[in-house]
């Protein structure tokens, strides 16, 4: 099984595999840009003794609230040594492929160990939930979503809490793994709770075993105590960065309005399927990374009949789990939809629960598409009990078999995931690359590719990453890809956050000549502009490299940022491919 999940996670990821110096995640060029940048940092945390959850190496000279961001803190450290070997271009696609596989392992396992009898039952179930649309959809440069393994190891230690006399060993284990899981996927860990409390809350309320669960009750609450002092003195300093350190704010940089499910999606196929290639697929996701359900007509068909044939041939104490984790399914289902109700494209003005829950702590921060993932997992549970019974012929042989076993094909076969989509990405530049650029930056100063880093334009980013792997002195740069405040200050804490730094007119100045091949006239105003930009963010030196790339498939226009670039600063030095313009703070770039 586990080569089985290994090999098909290759099979999806092998576009990076071909060359993952040049080729970069199509979908989303910024995520995979920032989660490099992190695994680069993750060497620098460790050889420089810096802080893992707050810098000021990027969006200088503010800094990043790390905490407050996707840091994914114990996945950089324990990369580490591959990240200084061979860069965080491999770091990262060996992250994301061990993800997809491991996600699928574990929940073979954890099936395997708590639901079904066969392995061939878990196996497919398992398969599912590792490679399910959703999980696809968010391997387009999310190392912390496509971690789904994260949830049948917490839920496996959830489900020993109640083992008697063991409640200080399973609570110690328990606070290890949230400290863990809070720092791969926060966000993921988050719905894995509130989905544990929803299945506990209602299983022990079922007739048949509210006796069994009063006696655990004890042994789970001493349990819960000690997993909550073990990782509250682990998580003690990240989640009081996260919401009380510097650079932090209220919510998310993300429209809660706009990410949410359309209804008519979980009756569509994935874009990246074998059901996409009959023309099966809608467009009806935020975009190709947020495609969370997708389950298609005939998975949702089966996993109602199945349900319901499950129900009514369990015993008193199954049907209490069954209840259980149907609830769950119904729950997240609805909170998937958001605030108001969306279908095919068409907001109406329903409202819907998550438009009062957004206004609580920590559901102002999550995006109310991705609490559809947590129906990957009870569509796993409710796949595997009922292939168990196929297979195990505790349906016997005959019309009904025949039937579910033909369901499960057809709602399976049209799921199976395609390789993710590459493009060609910027090679670093000798002069990043053989330490030139030592020349022109001292020690603590800040240096920029043109245009500056964003999301859109990640290659500056990418690039610092690379540095920072090799070890040695490092370089700061402004602006960024990340998660921060609308501005600085308490007014900025208060606010809701923005993706990357507010811009200023300079960055906005080579971004547009970069995207739109716009060249504007410059007068003396804008220099003095830019001389009070430069100056703020502290630069030494800004490179035009021989190639800039973005993305959505965007060819960024070179040649309109160079031009912009002479007339704003001058001649440049041509050194290692690219060209350099030394910055005098207060004086650069001089009125003409």
């Amino acid at each position: 099984m586990a080569l089985v999940a290994l090999a098909l996670a290759g099979y999806v990821t092998n576009g990076l595999w071909a060359d993952p110096y040049t080729h970069v995640l199509s979908d989303n060029v910024g995520d995979q840009a920032f989660f490099e940048w992190l695994m680069g940092y993750g060497y620098y945390t460790v050889t420089h003794g810096a802080d893992p959850f707050f810098t000021d190496l990027l969006n200088a000279p503010l800094g990043v609230n790390l905490a407050a961001n996707t840091s994914i803190t114990v996945y950089t450290v324990l990369m580490t040594p591959l990240t200084h070997l061979a860069g965080p271009q491999v770091s990262f696609v060996t992250v994301l492929t061990l993800n997809l596989a491991g996600s699928a392992f574990a929940w073979y396992l954890f099936l395997r160990r708590w639901l079904v009898r066969n392995a061939g039952a878990a196996a497919v179930a398992g398969l599912f939930c590792g490679f399910a649309p959703g999980f696809i959809s968010h391997a387009n440069g999310h190392l912390n979503w496509t971690a789904g393994w994260v949830a049948p190891v917490v839920l496996w230690q959830v489900l020993k809490l109640r083992e008697p006399g063991r409640w200080l060993r399973n609570g110690i284990v328990l606070g290890l793994l949230l400290a863990m899981g809070f720092s791969i996927a926060a966000e993921g860990l988050f719905y894995t709770a509130l989905a544990s409390g929803v299945f506990l809350g209602v299983w022990s309320l079922g007739k048949a075993v509210r006796d069994e669960a009063r006696a655990a009750m004890p042994t789970v609450a001493r349990a819960l105590g000690v997993a909550a002092v073990v990782a509250g003195v682990l998580l003690g300093y990240p989640l009081y960065m996260h919401f009380a350190g510097p650079q932090t704010f209220s919510g998310t940089g993300f429209n809660q309005r706009f990410f949410v499910e359309d209804l008519a999606s979980y009756l569509s196929y994935p874009t990246r399927s074998v059901g996409a290639l009959f023309g099966l697929h809608s467009d009806l996701a935020p975009n190709r990374t947020e495609e969370t359900s997708f389950f298609g007509i005939p998975m949702l068909l089966l996993i109602v009949v199945s349900f319901v044939l499950l129900w009514r041939r369990a015993d008193p104490g199954r049907r209490a789990t069954l209840r259980a984790v149907g609830v769950v399914g119904l729950v997240f289902v609805v909170l998937s939809w958001g605030p108001r109700l969306l279908i095919n494209k068409h907001e109406y003005d329903i409202p819907m629960p998550y438009a009062v829950l957004a206004y609580f702590p920590l559901f102002d921060a999550a995006l109310p598409v991705r609490f559809a993932l947590v129906a990957v997992g009870v569509i796993g549970i409710l796949l595997a009990l009922i292939v168990d019974q196929l297979i195990s012929r505790r349906i016997p042989l005959g019309g009904l078999h025949a039937g579910l076993s033909a369901a499960v094909v057809v709602s399976l076969l049209p799921l199976i995931p395609l390789p993710l989509v590459t493009q060609h990405r910027a090679a670093e530049p000798a002069f990043i690359a053989n330490g030139t650029w030592k020349n022109y930056v001292p020690e603590g100063g800040t240096l920029s590719a043109l245009p500056m880093a964003m999301n859109v334009s990640a290659d500056g980013q990418r690039w610092q990453a690379y540095t920072m792997a090799r070890g040695g002195r490092q370089f700061r740069i402004p602006d960024g890809y990340f998660l921060g405040p609308q501005t600085t200050g308490e007014l900025g804490r208060k606010q809701i956050g923005r993706i990357g730094a507010p811009p200023l007119a300079t960055d906005w100045l080579f971004l547009r000549a970069a995207w739109y091949g716009y060249v504007t006239q410059l007068s003396n105003a804008d220099r003095a502009q830019a001389r009070s930009d430069f100056a703020y963010w502290g630069l030494d030196a800004v490179f035009l490299p021989p190639e800039i790339t973005g993305s959505d498939h965007q060819t960024l226009d070179r040649g309109a940022v160079e031009t912009t670039a002479r007339d704003l600063l001058g001649e440049p030095e041509q050194v290692d491919g690219v060209l350099v313009w030394r910055i005098r703070r207060g004086v650069d770039p001089v009125d003409r």
